[in-house]
């Protein structure tokens, strides 16, 4: 008897409606899955067979072949456990239900018990846009699926009380959510920007970076703060939108890193990875892309401490995210898209030793090592940066000062609203924020007084500043006008923007 399960499989970030069919036939006992299965797929041949005996069914004894279809698309991870099951119960006449309606999603585990199972979130949501009224998952996973709306949610503990459900001995009621979800811890640690002592200018430019969602790169010697600055920057980020929160969570829950009691991701990532991360690491990659570290901070902020010491190579990886938002991962199977809109935060040294330019210690490197040492950042990849900024030692009274600094809540205020004004103006459009403005936008947005024109001007020739900064500037002019809610870009708003450019190249 042939019968047919409807199951999913998860492209990039993606779902793909996969069916799974099961023909049990007379003939020497054999079971069989073909479709491009990856090696977890072929495995679920012992987890089924001990599965459905431990449940209380009996594993018939027959040539078994189950078909993944469509036969093109490479199926990966242990999702297909539980419809290969229902399919083999339905093929063997041990189990009588109409699942046309339905999928099933699923890792068992021998004894009959189903498992979490990764990238549940983007394939429930396939289900959903498919018109498949009901999904059946793990119970430890009902929460997750339940935040696509619409569909019913069938949370599953086991095997056997699945074929229960379906012979009506027993009745699983539909999931639904009581409304209260945890939320995900992803700063590994949260500063106060009031904790900080001195570094007002730095602290205005984190302002201003996340007012607009700019790129920033900090230098100077070791221990003046650079590192502390950059993990307060989370803290004045404005929260997640209910929208930005489901892109963040299918990333994570496709990556296997979204915990089980966690549906929802609701703080903005932090990721910090070594300079020693692999470029598969850091863009994704893999034989199955995977996203990298500029997709699991989508939609929050990227911070690479000693930046230099990621290596050119590395860097130039990140030219075409930081333009387009997104990253491309080719392979023999295909092409799978990851989203890639995040904050860029550097921290790195003036020279290898860390004291060129300290007006207290004497740097030790000799010139051609630290023009080497600087030379290992690229132009284009600095023209991509749109704030420069200095952080230099901390004097003896200020960090004695027993008096608290602004609290990162009252900084988060004024970016928040800020960051409502750039709503506001980029509505009906997939614009964020200023630092996404295209150059149409720019046009249109970005309009100065005169006598910024003559600042901007003057700017252009002195600096030698590319076209893309010069967009840049404007951008930036726009954002920090914002913090002032004027209309129009004036001079000093201008000034604030180029004053952040790099003096020197770093």
């Amino acid at each position: 008897m042939l019968a047919k399960v409807r199951s999913c499989a998860t492209v990039g970030l993606d779902g793909a409606i996969v069916e799974v069919e099961v023909d049990i036939s007379s003939g020497l006992p054999s079971f069989t899955i073909v479709g491009l299965p990856d090696a977890a797929v072929q495995e679920a041949k012992e987890r089924v067979r001990a599965a459905i005996r431990n449940s209380g069914g009996t594993f018939p004894m027959k040539r078994i072949v189950v078909n993944l279809a469509p036969a093109d698309l490479k199926k990966a991870g242990p999702a297909y456990d539980l419809p290969i099951a229902v399919g083999i119960l339905l093929s063997s006449e041990q189990l009588s239900a109409d699942v046309s309606r339905t999928v099933f999603l699923g890792e068992l585990s021998l004894d009959g018990n189903l498992r979490h199972t990764t990238g549940i979130l983007p394939m429930v949501a396939l289900a959903y846009q498919q018109g498949i009224p009901e999904v059946i998952v793990p119970e430890a996973d009902a929460r997750e699926a339940s935040l696509v709306e619409g569909t019913a949610i069938i949370p599953a503990a086991s095997l056997a009380r699945l074929v229960r459900h379906f012979r009506g001995e027993e009745t699983i009621p539909a999931y639904k959510p009581d409304g209260a979800h945890n939320t995900t811890v992803l700063l590994s640690a949260v500063t106060d920007l009031a904790e900080i002592k001195g570094q007002e200018h730095v602290k205005r430019a984190l302002e201003v970076a996340a007012a607009g969602g700019h790129n920033l790169i900090m230098s100077g010697p070791p221990g003046a703060g650079k590192t502390l600055l950059a993990r307060a920057l989370p803290s004045i980020l404005p929260p997640l939108t209910n929208e930005e929160a489901l892109e963040v969570t299918k990333i994570y829950s496709v990556s296997g890193l979204l915990p089980s009691d966690t549906p929802l991701v609701q703080q903005r990532p932090f990721r910090a990875p070594h300079y020693t991360i692999s470029s598969a690491g850091l863009v994704g990659g893999g034989h199955f892309p995977k996203p990298g570290e500029i997709s699991l901070s989508h939609r929050g902020v990227l911070f690479l401490d000693e930046l230099p010491e990621f290596g050119n190579a590395l860097l130039e990886l990140l030219r075409q995210p930081l333009e387009d938002k997104m990253v491309t991962i080719s392979r023999a199977q295909g092409r799978v898209t990851f989203p890639a809109s995040f904050m860029l935060v550097g921290a790195m040294n003036p020279c290898p030793c860390g004291y060129y330019g300290d007006p207290v210690r004497q740097c030790t490197c000799p010139p051609g090592l630290i023009a080497r040492y600087q030379r290992r950042i690229s132009g284009p990849f600095l023209d991509r940066v749109d704030i420069f900024v200095e952080v230099p030692r901390v004097d003896y009274d200020k960090l004695a000062d027993n008096r608290r600094g602004e609290p990162s809540a009252a900084v988060q205020a004024r970016v928040s609203a800020a960051r409502s004004r750039q709503v506001q103006r980029f509505r009906g459009s997939r614009l964020t924020c200023n630092a996404e403005m295209t150059p149409a936008e720019i046009r249109e947005f970005c309009v100065i007084e005169d006598s910024a024109q003559s600042l901007l001007k003057s700017a252009m020739k002195q600096l030698s500043l590319s076209a893309r900064a010069f967009h840049r500037i404007l951008k930036l002019a726009r954002t920090i006008a914002d913090l002032d809610d004027p209309a129009i870009i004036k001079a000093h708003h201008v000034a604030e923007a180029i004053q952040y450019r790099p003096r020197r190249i770093l």
